[in-house]
């Protein structure tokens, strides 16, 4: 799969795009929420204990005769004794005059409040202290009774205001979103690879069943073997069911060839056989014009044939056997003129296609060689890669660069002494360039004539 992850067109790309976004959307969405959530805490215990001090700070004021308000040493956080030491208290009449008191912590400075809101009895705000400190302020409304009055009703009211830096509730949330950030970095790095691990093996029955394409195709398999998940497994039935088919088809088209093939030389034959029995210029054109017919039977018919089989999936054809049987062949045929055949290939090449088409085209090479050759025939199979090549030369006469090119590319016959119908090289070009090989004549190193063609390999 490797490299395939990477291309944006793949399926297993889209999947690990798309969930590893919403994971990193996630993640992102959850990470704020966290944060957030621990910023409110934080903020909340830090009200708590603004409170209690609060509550310490009311517990230590005393009234006197007149309403005043004295502090006793007790319940009081000494953190209000040091100077700008971030706790600092303020408390002021409601109606002005005398009376007012600030923490030591506060020196000579004075909290102005600002979004103060008001829960209950206790007012929340924020304020700027000493050295541009963020400060939380609490601050509730407190009643003095005046004792030197007639009256026991008359009090008189102060505000009481608590006031801490929110510096340490920050380093909090700091701390926290750095370990929430690293955190959540690692374990989307962790999703990320678990996702890779999940596409990768999600996605192996398709590259199984592309191994047994594959495996059709070179011709090691005539169908798609293994078990495959349910979603899948029709897919791999109608696959199957489609290449059972073809094969039908193909070998229905074959059949027909043959029977064609039959019908027509069978009264080819009838009428060479009247020309001959009738001498005469009508028989001797009969007789050209039969064989004329004869020429192309045999030529179309092996390119219709060779068509069919082009298509077939599951072609798989050793090269080695069908020289052999060749050179064993041709050498019997030709053993008046004692013409020696020597063949080298080796053993694991294959031929992506089907063992008659390569007798068809190696055994028109090898029997023209051995017609012209003067006592030596050499055959040799070489592999490059996704094709082979099949050289066969001989030590005839040979052919000029025109007639070359004449026999190879327009199928001339430029030799009426020798049998044959001349569509040897013909009907080779056509079927390699089936299979999209070619052949190419060339001088051979042997003095005669070098054919070499071209066609594909299983690796």
């Amino acid at each position: 799969m490797g490299p395939a992850i990477f291309r944006l067109n793949s399926l297993a790309a889209r999947l690990i795009a798309a969930a590893a976004i919403w994971t990193m959307f996630g993640l992102a969405v959850g990470g704020v929420v966290l944060s957030n959530a621990f910023r409110n805490a934080a903020e909340s215990s830090f009200d708590t204990r603004l409170a209690a001090d609060m509550d310490g700070l009311i517990a230590a004021a005393e009234p006197d005769a007149d309403g005043g308000v004295m502090l006793q040493d007790r319940f009081i956080n000494h953190q209000f004794d040091r100077v700008y030491s971030g706790l600092y208290y303020q408390i002021k009449p409601l109606t002005g005059g005398p009376g007012a008191q600030i923490s030591r912590s506060l020196f000579d400075q004075v909290l102005n409040v600002t979004d103060n809101v008001k829960r209950g009895a206790i007012s929340y705000g924020f304020a700027v202290g000493p050295e541009n400190q963020h400060l939380r302020v609490l601050s509730r409304r407190v009643e003095f009774p005046i004792s030197a009055t007639p009256e026991p009703s008359d009090t008189r009211a102060y505000t009481f205001l608590v006031a801490g830096d929110l510096a340490t509730v920050d380093a909090d949330s700091a701390a926290f979103n750095g370990t929430l950030f690293w955190s959540f970095a690692v374990l989307g790095l962790g999703l990320v690879v678990a996702i890779l691990l999940q596409v990768r093996v999600g996605l192996l029955p398709l590259r199984k069943l592309r191994d047994a394409l594959a495996r059709i195709r070179d011709g090691s398999a005539q169908s798609l073997e293994g078990k495959f998940p349910a979603e899948i497994a029709p897919l791999a039935t109608e696959l199957n069911s489609l290449i059972e088919h073809s094969n039908e088809v193909v070998g229905r088209a074959r059949t027909h060839v043959s029977n064609l093939a039959h019908f027509l030389k069978t009264p080819l034959s009838v009428l060479a056989s009247e020309a001959e029995a009738e001498p005469g210029p009508l028989a001797d054109q009969v007789r050209r014009q039969v064989d004329t017919m004869r020429r192309q039977v045999d030529h179309y018919l092996a390119r219709a044939r060779a068509a069919g089989s082009v298509n077939v999936l599951g072609n798989r054809t050793p090269v080695a056997p069908v020289l052999s049987d060749l050179a064993r062949v041709l050498t019997r045929i030709h053993a008046e003129r004692d013409v020696a055949i020597d063949w080298d290939c080796p053993a694991d090449l294959y031929f992506r296609g089907e063992r008659q088409d390569l007798e068809e085209m190696t055994g028109n090479l090898m029997d023209n060689a051995c017609k012209w050759a003067s006592a030596r025939v050499m055959v040799r199979a070489l592999r490059e890669g996704a094709r082979f090549t099949l050289t066969v030369e001989d030590d005839g006469p040979g052919l000029t660069p025109e007639n070359r090119s004449r026999v190879g590319t327009r199928g001339e016959r430029l030799d009426e002494s020798v049998p044959g119908t001349g569509l040897g090289l013909a009907i080779v070009r056509d079927i390699s360039k089936l299979y999209a090989g070619s052949l190419a004549l060339d001088a051979s190193p042997l003095g005669g004539l070098e054919a070499r063609l071209t066609l594909p390999a299983i690796q």
